[in-house]
């Protein structure tokens, strides 16, 4: 059994706990998710199972949705409504200042992670650092807010929703925007609509009867879950050799129709049964490979997927 379930995370549990959940709901010993939503989160959190763990790192740098409310007037530790509250702010903000605040975050923005964060110290998570009295201030990072949209404000709570790079945190966005303002923010609630090509209408329930809710027909396809990458269809015969380590060279990788590709591309080697074979980075551009050395290696294997079954 491969494949990734995309399950809707509920709020209260850890992204670890909703793993060990798919694990058992399953029977399955390997699975791991492509990025982690806090205890507080809900929403689309993609779980990779078996061989689909290979594919955790291609998911890196895929872009994220939020539905978001911000509190305003409130700070605390955390930097969200479940943390200890270190001010109140009473002080009047128009929905316009708002907004005109919110539009200065599009692009990119500097950020520091807050200190109650799965950021690694010396091998251990932040929060863990913090919980035991001790400050450590994370560095700022570059992230990238493509857009920023206000759906509904009941002052002093604020509903927006937000597009965005990964490594962006809604936490550190609000108490940001609150600080512009004034007044101090911090995150009152936060849903995942989508995580790369995984949306919230493909999300499964996990509550609380999640051997009802999780089956094997949710399981989304090896070969399915990277629909960006361009395929490349193989015979069985290529797709052995590529499973006992070969890297394609130009005399072999020719004899295939190959997509129009420029050089670090990503591609997809599927066999003749649509069975995920491999990922590989493409070495050089398309038109450039009949023009190449026979011998030349012309992709670099990436992963080596067992089966798609």
């Amino acid at each position: 059994m491969n494949g990734i379930v995309v399950i809707d995370k509920p709020s209260g549990k850890t992204s670890h706990d909703v793993v060990e959940n798919v694990k058992r709901a399953l029977t399955v010993k390997k699975a791991g998710h492509t990025g982690t939503l806090d205890p507080m989160a809900t929403g689309v959190l993609p779980v990779c199972i078996n061989e689909a763990t290979k594919l955790v790192q291609f998911f890196a740098m895929d872009t994220k949705d939020y539905t978001a409310t911000m509190l305003l007037g409130v700070r605390s530790d955390t930097q969200d409504i479940e943390g200890n509250i270190i001010s109140r702010n009473d002080s009047y903000v128009s929905v316009n200042d708002i907004e005109n605040v919110m539009c200065r975050f599009v692009g990119r923005v500097e950020q520091v992670p807050p200190q109650y964060s799965a950021i690694k110290f010396r091998g251990k998570s932040l929060y863990k650092w913090a919980r035991k009295g001790v400050t450590i201030e994370p560095p700022s990072r570059i992230v990238e807010i493509y857009a920023i949209v206000m759906k509904d404000a009941k002052l002093p709570y604020v509903t927006f929703s937000v597009s965005c790079s990964k490594g962006t945190y809604i936490r550190t966005l609000c108490s940001d925007i609150g600080e512009i303002l004034g007044c101090g923010a911090c995150l009152a609630s936060l849903r995942r609509t989508r995580s790369g090509c995984f949306s919230e209408s493909s999300a499964v329930s996990l509550d609380g009867s999640s051997k009802k809710n999780v089956s094997l027909e949710h399981i989304i396809p090896l070969v399915d879950a990277l629909p960006n990458f361009p395929s490349m269809y193989i015979d069985h015969a290529f797709a052995k050799k590529l499973r006992e380590g070969y890297q394609p060279i130009g005399e072999i990788f020719r004899k295939y129709h190959i997509p129009s590709l420029a050089a670090g591309d990503m591609i997809k080697f599927t066999d003749n049964d649509n069975n995920l074979v491999s990922i590989a980075k493409m070495l050089y551009a398309s038109d450039q490979i009949n023009t190449l050395d026979d011998k030349r290696q012309v992709v670099k294997i990436m992963r080596i997927f067992n089966s798609d079954k």
